[in-house]
């Protein structure tokens, strides 16, 4: 009975947990998050990444390779990364690896952006009052109200 009696608490404590409003938040953003990354990585692949080719040289930045071992099925050396992966071949795809860094460039700039402007928009706090001031014999808080420090028994009539 006991046994039962945890499930049923460990679940509720789930249900509140998964309730929260941060929670929700944060699931709402990990899919915009995940949306925004796929927009991300078709514009480094489909537009920024050929005008940068093109200028230097026609070069295709998904082509840079270096294979490690031959594949099974065919022998280098390979054109292009596909031929090397249908051949089986194992390889360091760097040129992917650079994409997948310029990608992550502009996300992490998106993000920064993003975070800026909520800051700026988000007011700022007034500072509270104060409602103790510092004895100036002591170097003691003390109530702004205070006539006489209950410290040092200074007098502090007319501060």
């Amino acid at each position: 009975m006991t046994f039962i009696k945890g499930k049923i608490a460990v679940l509720n404590e789930f249900k509140e947990f998964a309730m929260r409003g941060n929670v929700v938040d944060m699931a709402v953003g990990i899919i915009i998050g995940g949306a925004f990354g796929t927009i991300v990585k078709s514009l480094v692949d489909d537009v920024l990444m050929p005008p940068i080719g093109v200028l230097l040289g026609g070069v295709d930045f998904s082509n840079f390779f270096l294979v490690l071992k031959d594949g099974k099925k065919a022998a280098g050396p390979y054109a292009h990364l596909a031929d090397a992966r249908a051949a089986g071949a194992v390889s360091i795809n760097y040129g992917l690896f650079l994409n997948a860094v310029i990608s992550f460039l502009i996300v992490a700039f998106a993000v920064f952006l993003l975070v800026r402007a909520l800051n700026r928009l988000r007011r700022k706090e007034e500072a509270p009052a104060a409602t103790t001031k510092e004895c100036r014999y002591c170097l003691s808080a003390i109530p702004l109200m205070a006539s006489r420090c209950p410290h040092c028994t200074s007098q502090l009539a007319g501060e």
